[in-house]
């Protein structure tokens, strides 16, 4: 056997063993199992490209992998899990930039000849450049940089003719035998022009699909450009995490009732209060003893996690609440919404994180039909995925979107740092209904409190 063959065999095998490490992923029970088959394979994959024939670079990728090793192991240690979102949008960006890096350096050294190759190295350019620019723009966001979610004077047309102008860039590449640098620059700061402009407008209440959406333009830029090097390791991996990303991307954009069309063309902005239905009544507020109370002497509470809660960073004294009321035979479940925090599952870590049982947490199809028979429904830092709205008023931006039926339990209590809009701008109807109570403050010292005043009651 040739030693080619057994290179390509042993790609063949890595990638088989990462595939099945990422359906690990998709269970809660053996998540942890394909982490760890994941990043078997990709240690293997790294081997392996040791091992090619003919790579004389072992130093500088040596090298790489120390210093990328090293400051990942500080990252990961170092950001808080209430950061984890900004962190994997710029690590998607990272992916992404280094295609399009490879692409400009094959380019900038003429290495790129055929037109089907240089045809994928553009492509691979241009999503890559997309990916970067874009994840650079939500890590912006999500780390409180910047908050306003910027939309020019006919945006879409805008997105349009610089798409456009990008595409006959990188064809003009293509078809020349000797691209000018000049040409090959100017496609380069239009593709990331461009993934600036796409990403500027899109508010918060999509950041969950559009992270989803950048990381498939990740996987798609690695697969192509792994093509134009003619290596199996990065094509593998690219069509995996692509594939893996677009599908997450529909998920996530069906968890909404949002067509990506709409995400991108059509984004909820942050500035959507105002209009629609008229909603009255007043928020009431109760104190946390109050709140204590409702649910000590409750038969079943659902706690329905949201962004306020991983900002105070609460999860493990909401856990401790849950086994105190569980403790004096109170049935106590978690509701997550697809798209609560800001990345898929970004609750269900956090949950994880305090140690709450994964047969605790269901997700909004589950447990929805549940909150009718519920008599305390505790949201905490939760917003726009509770907003009865989505079911009543078709000219709100989130109209159709899959809501978790909190208003119908017999008691919502919603613990709000203030009376402000959420994340997407638009008014809570729920916090204004007869069965809504608001318990103000910070989740982390609101939860505090009623943990004392239950333990009080138990005394």
């Amino acid at each position: 056997m040739g030693a080619n063959v057994l290179v390509d065999l042993s790609y063949f095998v890595v990638a088989v063993v990462f595939i099945l490490g990422l359906k690990a992923m998709s269970s809660p029970v053996t998540a942890r199992k394909g982490i760890v088959w994941a990043g078997a394979a990709m240690v293997g994959a790294t081997l392996v490209t040791f091992a090619t024939p003919g790579l004389a670079n072992h130093g500088l990728m040596i090298t790489a992998i120390v210093l990328g090793g090293a400051l990942a192991t500080w990252s990961g240690r170092a950001v808080k899990m209430t950061d984890m979102p900004q962190m994997v949008a710029i690590y998607n960006g990272m992916g992404g930039g280094a295609a399009a890096a490879i692409a400009a350096l094959e380019f900038a050294r003429g290495g790129v000849h055929s037109p089907g190759v240089a045809t994928l190295a553009v492509l691979g350019a241009l999503i890559g450049s997309v990916a970067f620019s874009g994840s650079c723009v939500a890590f912006a966001k999500l780390q409180g940089i910047t908050t306003k979610a910027w939309r020019l004077p006919q945006q879409n047309l805008v997105n349009i003719v610089l798409a456009a102008l990008t595409v006959l860039l990188g064809a003009t590449i293509v078809v020349s035998a000797a691209p000018n640098p000049n040409l090959i620059v100017a496609f380069f700061v239009l593709a990331l022009a461009l993934g600036v402009i796409l990403t500027t407008p899109i508010g918060g209440a999509d950041m969950p699909v559009v992270i989803s959406l950048l990381n498939a333009f990740t996987g798609l830029a690695v697969g192509f450009e792994g093509f134009v090097l003619n290596n199996p390791a990065l094509i593998v991996a690219g069509i995996v995490v692509g594939a893996s990303g677009t599908l997450l991307t529909q998920l996530m954009a069906k968890a909404m009732n949002r067509p990506i069309r709409n995400v991108i063309f059509t984004p909820i902005t942050g500035e959507a209060a105002g209009g629609g239905e008229v909603i009255e009544g007043t928020m009431k507020e109760l104190s946390a003893l109050d709140a204590a109370s409702v649910m000590r002497y409750a038969s079943k509470v659902i706690i329905v996690p949201g962004y306020g809660m991983a900002v105070a960073g609460a999860q493990h004294k909401v856990w401790e609440m849950a086994q105190l009321l569980e403790e004096g035979g109170v049935e106590v479940a978690f509701a997550i919404h697809p798209v609560a925090g800001r990345m898929p599952g970004h609750m269900n870590v956090l949950l994880a994180e305090a140690g709450v049982p994964y047969d605790k947490i269901f997700d909004l199809e589950e447990i929805n039909a549940d909150f009718g028979q519920a008599d305390v429904a505790l949201v905490i830092g939760a917003n726009d995925v509770v907003n009865p709205v989505a079911r009543t008023d078709k000219s709100s931006p989130i109209y159709g979107m899959p809501i978790l039926n909190v208003d119908m339990a017999q008691n919502v209590i919603v613990v709000k740092r203030g009376k402000g809009a959420g994340y997407s701008g638009i008014e809570n109807a729920l916090f204004y209904k007869d069965n809504c109570r608001m318990l103000y403050g910070s989740a982390q010292a609101a939860i505090a409190e009623a943990i004392g005043h239950v333990k009080a009651m138990e005394a």
